[in-house]
Order: C-alpha cells, then structure tokens, then sequence
C-alpha cells in the first residue's frame, strides 16, 4: 500500500519485511534438506522468477527450461546463500536472470556460427530460415553430407532448419528430452560443417 503522496506505507513496509524474513527462513529449511520448505519457497516465488526469465529470452519454453534449472541451483545451493548480500529473492533473481542471459548468448552465438554459411535453397516443405548451414549453390553437398549423418542427427536437424520446428517442438515430436534433442542437433550440425569443409577442399 502506498499513502496519498504516493510513497509506501509502514503496513507495506512490514508486508516485504515479513516476506523477507520467511524467504530466508524457507531457504534456510530446504539447505537442510526440507522438501516441503523448499516447495513453499516454490510457491511463493516461481511466478517472479518466470516473469523475469522471460522478459530476457522472450519464449514461453525456453523459459520454462531456465525456471526449473534456476530452483535445482536454488536447492543444490541454497546453504551458500548469505544474507549480507542481499535479500532471498535478490539472490533467486540474480541467478535466474544470469541463467536466461547465459541462453540468449548461447542461442545467439549458435545461430551466428550457423549464419556463416549463408541461406540454402532446397526443395523442402517449408522456406529454410537464413540460420540454415549452406549456400544456396551447394544444396547438391548438403545433400551428400546429411546422408553421412546418423539417422537421429539427420532427422532432428531436417525438422529444426528445414521444417521451421523449434527445439521443444522436435523433442515433443520425436519424445525425447529437449537437452538430448539439443545435443544431437549441435553434435550433427558439427558433422555437417566438417563434411562441407572437407567437400570444399576436394
């Protein structure tokens, strides 16, 4: 609450303390290994913790991701949370922000590493994105070299670059684990540039 010259009142005041205090008192349970402490801890934050998540990476999945890898941080570290530094959700929010910035600098590098190879065009359902891994003249070797992929590799990559699917979307499709999916489709795209290099070379 705020009084009429639109500064906060003691009641609003002594609402954040209280907030404050059973934040640090619900860590401070779960360092310890209380589960149910750790759950409230849960409940009272994760919407915050969301909404900062996805101001910075700007997609509902991915988001999602940051948010669960940001509370298994929060239990595995919780005993190494100091009040001196700052308040419980403080401390959340800073790892959590840091997380998302972390993604959108990895997804962004990834994408400019992609970008070096130009836009390909080849007859596909659907237009390829600029991210694809070739030019358009050598649609023929792209051909050959996803043919020396593994049939897992060539068929994740086929989704993401030619089907326009994102990530979450090829590992709802497949069923499989986003983070597997991912792997396998950074493992293939390096394949991918070794054999476009060595082509190139020939």
């Amino acid at each position: 609450m705020t009084s009429d010259d639109g500064s906060a009142t003691p009641d609003a005041d002594h609402g954040r303390g209280h907030e404050s205090r059973l934040l640090r008192d619900l860590l401070e349970s779960a360092s310890t290994g209380d589960r149910a402490a750790f759950t409230r801890l849960y409940d009272l934050t994760s919407s915050r913790i969301y909404g900062l998540t996805f101001r910075v990476v700007r997609d509902r999945e991915y988001a999602e991701e940051i948010v669960q890898e940001a509370y298994l941080q929060y239990w595995q570290k919780a005993g190494q949370y100091h009040a001196a530094r700052g308040s419980v959700l403080t401390w959340m929010m800073t790892i959590a922000h840091r997380r998302a910035v972390d993604r959108v600098r990895s997804e962004q590098l990834q994408q400019d590493r992609m970008s070096d190879y130009g836009a390909a065009s080849v007859e596909t359902p659907r237009n390829i994105p600029l991210e694809v891994v070739v030019h358009a003249d050598e649609a023929r070797t792209l051909r050959t070299c996803l043919g020396e992929l593994t049939d897992l590799q060539r068929s994740s990559i086929e989704m993401s670059y030619f089907g326009g699917l994102t990530y979450p979307e090829v590992a709802q499709q497949t069923e499989t684990p986003l983070p597997t999916v991912k792997s396998r489709i950074r493992d293939g795209l390096r394949r991918l540039r070794q054999c476009l290099r060595t082509q190139e070379d020939t």
